[in-house]
């Protein structure tokens, strides 16, 4: 089902909607406080002590209140801004709303960062207060003997029913355009992450853009197996909630774990990064039920054709035949859509659709609402066929890094904002992406893409589940993208359960590359899926791999 004409059109006229007041606006919709409209994983405990599969509107709009009451308590004021430090999308989501309720700021951050990384990272923002749960709260208390220390570090248990007392008398707040929300940091794969904010504006541009095109405009049930510290996770609960869909919550991002959670809640529509559906497609799919689901959409990094194909061959998908008559065909689609924590809103998508031919690394075109070009390393915009940055354009950006202005202006050239990829466009304006600049590796044998080799290769051998293909050089060599460097490349790869290891790895893995005119690794060995140590998002943290093809290199 898709929402109504009359209420898209009232939605779009409401020129006041943003990110920061999505909750206080639905009334003026017609929604009724006793529409169930978030379904729970188990995760958050409510501030009277339980744990509820379910809340209304008005349950809703209760709970922020009491949120947004206990920082008003404690000196929260306008602007101010709040580390909440978790793991659970409900907690992420409920923190937001009330932050903003009162015009402050939520910072989220993934509770799994590690320790060190995460205490460098909560001092940069300068934020009044930490609010977490146990485990962590021991550890967050230290804050409070950095030179800046924030007036206080909390535990979400704190928060009772009577906290509502404490609320301002102008709640909830009015919002400017402009005025900050929530601040979002990236994977951190490459050191301290960036601190991306976004505003009452840039954080539902891009929703309001495609809603306004009639587009992403399903009221259909919607699981949401993304980090709840990232701006796709946040922007996809509150777009739900306008829409009027069902919105589960469901924490835990693992393959096993969201098939598990498909069965449980049914929903139509299943979001996830990537390495959700790679681990999906890796099990076992022939006793799961997954005949409710229509799509499943894949945020942030391209995903690789192999592991799309397996899941295309599950549920189902809407279509309108030549009669013009809706009818629903075997199998679900698998949208493509690449974004960042920076981009607020994902500014490609890609359709793949059962039976259709691949386009292999295919981003397709920028959104309507959005710009993007081929970057040379001057600036100037490169023509079909070669290689360069991705660079981007779009009101939904962020408008900078909190607290690192330096970083924030580098990450600029030629009037485009810089993602980290690498990429081609073909004379369609179809995307297509290779690899992260951080991520390629230049070899005396040529340049190599390692997200482009890792696709081909896993389209070769089926009996791979997954490879990451790195690079090692000797000690004090940088090489890459940015570098003039040259190193060797491994190929470390993990096979399907049962599957059976070739006896020359290195020349299995060879005899593919060679067949594409890719350059060839200097060596390949089977690792668990263990050893493939991933972020807090779920990418691959190619800098660990080093250490362990340094190892592979040395025993040869």
């Amino acid at each position: 089902m898709m929402i109504s004409e009359e209420l898209r059109r009232r939605i779009l006229d409401d020129r006041a909607l943003g990110a920061g007041n999505v909750l206080h606006r639905l009334p003026l919709y017609g929604r009724a406080d006793d529409e169930r409209v978030l379904w729970l994983d188990g995760t958050w405990r409510a501030p009277s002590g339980d744990h509820p599969e379910v809340l209304t509107l008005g349950e809703l709009r209760e709970v922020v209140a009491t949120y947004a009451g206990h920082y008003r308590r404690r000196g929260v004021r306008a602007k101010d801004a709040v580390a909440v430090v978790t793991t659970s999308i409900t907690d992420f989501a409920l923190h937001l709303m009330a932050l903003t309720g009162i015009g402050a700021i939520a910072s989220l951050v993934n509770a799994n960062m590690p320790e060190e990384t995460r205490r460098e990272y909560i001092r940069r923002q300068r934020v009044v207060g930490i609010v977490t749960r146990e485990p962590w709260y021991q550890d967050l208390r230290a804050h409070l003997e950095d030179d800046e220390p924030p007036a206080f570090v909390a535990v979400q248990d704190e928060i009772v029913p009577g906290d509502r007392e404490y609320l301002p008398e102008g709640y909830p707040f009015r919002h400017a355009p402009n005025d900050p929300v929530l601040i979002s940091h990236s994977s951190g794969t490459t050191g301290i992450p960036k601190s991306a904010f976004h505003t009452h504006e840039t954080l539902f541009h891009g929703a309001l853009s495609r809603l306004s095109d009639g587009l992403d405009c399903s009221t259909r049930a919607r699981l949401l197996a993304l980090p709840g510290h990232h701006v796709s996770a946040m922007s996809n609960t509150l777009l739900g909630l306008v829409l009027g869909a069902p919105v589960i919550h469901y924490t835990d991002p693992s393959g096993k774990a969201v098939l598990d959670g498909i069965e449980r809640f049914r929903p139509t529509i299943v979001f996830g990064f990537t390495h959700t559906f790679m681990e999906m497609a890796g099990e076992d799919l022939d006793d799961r039920d997954l005949s409710c689901v229509e799509g499943f959409y894949a945020s942030g990094d391209a995903a690789h054709v192999v592991h799309i194909k397996r899941l295309l061959e599950k549920g189902r998908h809407p279509v309108t035949g030549r009669d013009l008559k809706p009818r629903t065909e075997p199998g679900a689609i698998f949208l493509d859509i690449f974004g960042s924590t920076e981009m607020g809103y994902v500014l490609f998508d890609y359709v793949h659709r059962p039976g259709a031919p691949s386009m292999g690394r295919c981003i397709g075109r920028p959104m309507r609402f959005a710009e993007a070009a081929v970057l040379a390393e001057d600036g100037s915009v490169l023509p079909p066929g070669r290689v360069g940055r991705l660079g981007v354009r779009s009101r939904s950006l962020t408008p900078g890094f909190w607290n690192d202005n330096v970083r924030w202006h580098r990450q600029w050239l030629g009037g485009y904002f810089l993602t980290g990829d690498l990429v081609y466009r073909d004379g369609g304006n179809n995307f297509y992406h290779l690899d992260r600049t951080t991520d390629a590796i230049r070899t005396a044998e040529g340049m190599v893409y390692s997200a482009y080799t890792e696709e081909l290769l896993l389209g070769e051998h089926p009996r791979i589940r997954d490879c990451t293909v790195v690079g090692v050089a000797e000690e004090g060599v940088r090489f890459g993208w940015e570098n003039e460097g040259v190193a060797e490349t491994y190929m470390l790869l993990n096979l399907m359960e049962g599957a059976a290891a070739p006896e020359d790895r290195t020349e299995w893995v060879n005899a593919a590359l060679t067949r594409h005119g890719l350059p060839p690794v200097r060596g390949a060995v089977v690792v668990g899926e263990d050893e493939i140590p991933v972020g807090i998002t779920g990418k691959v943290l190619k800098r660990v791999l080093r250490e362990r093809a340094r190892a592979l290199a040395a025993a040869e």
